[in-house]
């Protein structure tokens, strides 16, 4: 695994302008009937807007002469019937180019968002989740418009410029050429802008992007933000990001404001050119006022739609710099995959985990050995406790068993199939784990429990929360099982958090129990009810426990001391203390510790 395998890029690339919204296609074919719709449309509506101009020329060349005013009379109606035309035509497209955007990106939203939730944490290591959700919001709403409105505008400006330069040719091919040689001199400059708007415009989307994951941060920490009187430099640092992305976005617009400046200034003088040099051939009789008139309103609809080209192009340049950023992120392959034919477990009991000389450091800069040459065979149904100074590797062992990440060497194996032969999910459905730092969202109690079982019943949740020593405290909220908890459960202590993690444990009933300082933030009363429900769960269960508080491991068949990433010392409580290592120097000091606040 990589730095550009697991790291969002956010440099600029050297590309065509528009190359990165073709990766979105495959989004857009999933609707071929509603963009066929929308392009028959936008078809019908360039056709009656091209088709007015000739319209007016035949009414001024044979309405105007005076001979017969009845004869002006059906022009008009067919105007009005263009006219008509145009306004559904138009109707039609916005609906169905609108309703295009709004879907596709709402496709490209589910599809990075399943993505990035399926990424190994060994990706979240090094990346800023502020940044991944700029890319799916930002990001995914420069490119709706691009898919939706501006997208189509270009076709349309397309369209139009293409038909009118077209009838412009057909009613004079002299006057054509003055218009036509303008053409290069503003494509070329398009194209050369376009680039650097692109580049621009990703600079300020990732300068936003990290302002972004900053607030996030910080957000996420408000209360230690406060406590700490850090919010001066919070802000300054905020504001500082503020303005270097807005910096960035003002150097995009002076791009594009050079460039639609440019394209008008070269399309308004070929205009002028033609009116000067139309005009005295109408007057010396080579012309008529109506192919005059004719030539002119072609020339403005082609100038007009050259000039809202320019402008789009631009648009689309910035929808391609955020469809280059999220394609970067669609690309990162997750390091933690089920192969291409796993193994399975099947209804197998748990009879055995092996870990057989099994190393691993994490992917950061300078990063030492988090465990060194791990051996340890753990049987069906034991118990087994892990005990040692903070950074001796127990957490990373747990991590490596739900296979967070594969190990650096060695092999791991559960009922003798190899971690990295399973598929995670299924290995992962198989362990519940109650973590130290316990994940609550921002919905009701039951659905905080459920969370490791979603289809379980009401019934079902309230055993588990009474199994957990929780039901008594929910049951005093206002609303009970249903009272919403707050982002990250900030209406609840410490221990309750607890209780509710280990809730769910109970309630997925998976036979492998992983336990992190699972009673670590409880009182002693507290500890006592849930240990007792904890020691009627871990029977009949594969059990591995984290525990710095000897006293909760007491009753663990066996003991694994690591130090540094490695096993130093087996054996049962008794004989730990008896051989007088590191374990016994720390059972001496926690057991003199609680005497002395005894």
């Amino acid at each position: 695994m990589t730095a550009t395998d697991q790291a969002p890029a956010s440099q600029p690339r050297s590309r065509a302008n528009l190359a990165p919204l073709a990766r979105l296609l495959p989004f857009l074919a999933r609707y071929r009937l509603m963009v066929a719709g929308a392009l028959l449309a936008l078809v019908s509506a360039a056709g009656a807007t091209l088709a007015l101009p000739a319209a007016i020329r035949q009414m001024i060349d044979r309405g105007f002469d005076g001979s017969n005013p009845e004869l002006i009379r059906p022009y008009f109606l067919l105007m009005i019937a263009v006219v008509l035309a145009l306004a559904v035509a138009s109707a039609l497209r916005y609906f169905l180019v609108m309703w295009i955007g709004e879907r596709v990106v709402a496709d490209l939203r589910r599809a990075a968002f399943d993505h990035v939730v399926a990424l190994d944490p060994g990706f979240y290591d090094s990346a800023r989740s502020g940044e991944i959700l700029s890319r799916l919001t930002a990001d995914t709403t420069q490119i709706k418009s691009a898919f939706g409105a501006s997208a189509s505008i270009a076709m349309r400006n397309l369209i139009m410029s293409l038909g009118a330069m077209s009838m412009m040719v057909i009613t004079s091919p002299h006057l054509s050429l003055i218009v036509l040689a303008a053409i290069p001199l503003i494509i070329v400059p398009l194209i050369v802008f376009a680039r650097k708007v692109r580049q621009r415009s990703r600079a300020a989307q990732d300068t936003l992007a990290g302002a972004m994951a900053y607030a996030s941060e910080v957000l996420t920490n408000i209360r230690s933000l406060q406590a700490f009187t850090h919010e001066p430099h919070a802000s300054r640092r905020f504001g500082t990001d503020v303005e270097a992305s807005f910096a960035a976005a003002r150097r995009m617009t002076a791009t594009r404001a050079l460039l639609t400046a440019l394209a008008i200034l070269i399309i308004g003088c070929s205009v002028v050119a033609v009116l000067w040099i139309g005009a005295n051939r109408v007057l010396s009789g080579t012309m008529t006022g109506g192919e005059l008139g004719q030539f002119l309103l072609y020339s403005v609809l082609a100038a007009s739609a050259l000039a809202g080209l320019s402008e789009v192009w631009g648009e689309l340049s910035l929808a391609a710099g955020a469809a280059e950023r999220l394609s970067d992120l669609l690309a990162i392959r997750p390091a933690i995959r089920a192969p291409a034919a796993p193994e399975t477990l099947g209804s197998e009991p748990v009879e055995e985990i092996t870990f057989d000389r099994v190393s691993f450091a994490y992917d950061l800069p300078d990063a030492l050995p988090a465990v060194e040459d791990i051996t340890l065979s753990i049987r069906a149904g034991e118990t087994v406790a892990l005990v040692g100074p903070s950074g001796a590797g127990k957490s990373t062992l747990f991590h490596l068993l739900l296979r967070f990440y594969d190990p650096t060497s060695g092999t791991l194996r559960l009922n003798g199939h190899a971690l990295d032969r399973l598929d995670p999910a299924e290995l992962r459905h198989r362990i519940a784990l109650v973590p130290q730092d316990t994940a609550i969202f921002a919905a009701s109690i039951a659905e905080n429990i459920a969370f490791s079982r979603p289809e379980a019943t009401r019934a079902e949740i309230e055993a588990a929360a009474r199994a957990a020593s929780a039901h008594e405290f929910i049951a005093r909220m206002p609303d009970g099982y249903d009272t919403a908890v707050g982002e990250r459960g900030i209406t609840l202590s410490g221990g309750q958090k607890q209780r509710i993690a280990i809730a769910r444990a109970i309630l997925k009933d998976a036979p492998i129990l992983l336990l992190d300082e699972a009673t670590s933030a409880l009182d002693a009363e507290s500890e006592r009810a849930v240990q007792a429900a904890l020691e009627e769960l871990m029977q009949g269960r594969t059990t591995l426990v984290i525990a710095h508080r000897l006293a909760t491991v007491l009753k663990a068949d066996r003991i694994v001391v690591l130090e540094r990433g490695r096993i130093v010392e087996q054996g049962t409580h008794a004989e730990l203390t008896a051989r007088g290592g590191l374990y016994a120097r720390l059972a001496k000091l926690q057991f003199d510790l609680a005497q002395l606040e005894a």
